[in-house]
């Protein structure tokens, strides 16, 4: 037991390490982990190491938002809560905001556990139903999802451009000879980090006095949000290549609510990047399909995962999210203190020339072609600034993955 203790402790740590530091994935220290597992179990029991890939997926995903609320620093799991971030940050809310996304993802858990006796029943059928007619389902829900999170007709034309547009360009890219991570890397960066970086210090953004009131209330929007995402979730777990941030576009599309506030998109957004985390371990149980990195290592080191397994999974994602939530508002409050001090637009440019450097120090490691991802990174960015420019949900830039999701599961590429 004691050994369980260890490795909860040692998972909190790391996932906050990884979470806080743009870049580093909780998926990076995983496989370095279970690379080493042979000679880790030989000083302790399977059961401890896959404790510790639990908590620190658990972790990272509650103290990941932390850098993207405050600074725009984009991950894959994190990217359409950047700009509903930024506006509470720039209203003076960033208290509010990282409580709403500790509480989101806190409560989501809760809702998956109490729902789990019903889901045990229903998502092994109905994924026995949906795997084949995906790609209808992606169809329908982004149909859905432009009519109903747009309020007028113009701007449901440019959320749809704009979808369509950056899809045409993830086909593009994604399927060129940059590699997957090269590729995902110079999209992402360039339409959602460079982009709200960019806009922000061309605005000449000043970040105002935060409001000393950190109280939030758990209404009847709060409730629905969470709800969403933590059905939403479940439903990624049925949908194998998508993630939490087209999880979170599929549950606002759930709500059918057209006056979407950017706190309702954070708690959904908080929710189903939580809860989609949970639900990867449950359903290597449930349907035998290990949809995200740290699943694939629990159930090739378990071999055979039981109903007993998944309980226990369940209560060690319960405790890690309950001192992650805490956590969770503890640094924000520290960080939102000290954000003040420190020069915005300054350190914007400086996370722009970061990024940039990272980007282009990784095509150079991995033997991409240099002047393809500078155009590539070029026309992201200005794809990206756009739905700012448009008073318009980035969430739209989406497309990106989506677009080549549906094309493929249509059978068509």
């Amino acid at each position: 037991m004691i050994e369980i203790y260890i490795s909860i402790i040692l998972g909190i740590i790391t996932g906050i390490i990884t979470g806080l530091i743009p870049g580093l994935h909780v998926n990076t220290v995983g496989i370095i982990i279970f690379s080493l597992s042979d000679k880790i179990t030989q000083y302790t029991s399977v059961i401890s190491l896959c404790s510790f890939f639990v908590t620190i997926a658990i972790c990272h995903s509650m103290i990941e938002f932390i850098p993207s609320l405050l600074f725009g620093v984009a991950t894959e799991d994190t990217l359409t809560s950047i700009q509903p971030g930024h506006r509470l940050l720039f209203k003076g809310q960033a208290n509010k905001a990282i409580r709403l996304v500790s509480f989101g993802g806190y409560f989501s858990i809760i809702i998956l556990i109490v729902l789990m006796p019903l889901l045990f029943i229903i998502l092994p059928i109905a994924y026995s139903l949906l795997k084949n007619y995906i790609g209808i389902l992606l169809v329908t829900t982004m149909i859905i999802m432009l009519y109903y999170t747009n309020k007028s007709n113009i701007k449901r034309l440019y959320s749809s451009l704009i979808f369509i547009v950056s899809g045409i360009l993830g086909l593009i890219v994604l399927n060129s000879n940059l590699g997957g991570n090269l590729a995902l890397l110079t999209l992402l960066s360039g339409l959602f980090s460079i982009s709200s970086l960019l806009y922000s210090i061309n605005e000449k953004s000043v970040i105002p006095p935060q409001e000393s009131n950190e109280n939030i209330v758990i209404d009847k929007n709060f409730k629905k949000s969470t709800f969403a995402g933590s059905i939403s979730g479940c439903i990624l777990g049925l949908l194998p290549g998508l993630g939490p941030a087209q999880g979170t576009i599929i549950a606002q599309t759930l709500t059918f609510n057209k006056n979407i506030t950017p706190e309702d998109f954070i708690v959904t957004n908080s929710g189903v990047n939580v809860s989609d985390t949970l639900f990867s371990l449950i359903a290597i149980y449930l349907i035998n399909n290990p949809r995200s990195a740290i699943s694939v290592y629990v159930s090739n080191l378990l071999n055979d995962v039981t109903l007993a397994h998944v309980i226990f999974f369940i209560f060690i994602s319960l405790v890690t999210a309950s001192i992650a939530c805490i956590l969770s508002i503890k640094i924000g409050d520290y960080v939102i203190k000290r954000i003040n001090r420190i020069n915005y637009r300054n350190t914007s440019i400086l996370l722009v020339i970061l990024i940039t450097l990272v980007v282009m120090i990784y095509c150079i490691y991995s033997g991409g072609c240099l002047w393809y991802v500078i155009l590539c990174f070029i026309t992201s960015i200005s794809l990206g600034i756009l739905p700012n420019v448009l008073n318009i949900s980035k969430s739209n830039l989406m497309g990106i993955l989506i677009v080549p999701a549906i094309i493929t599961y249509l059978g068509l590429l």
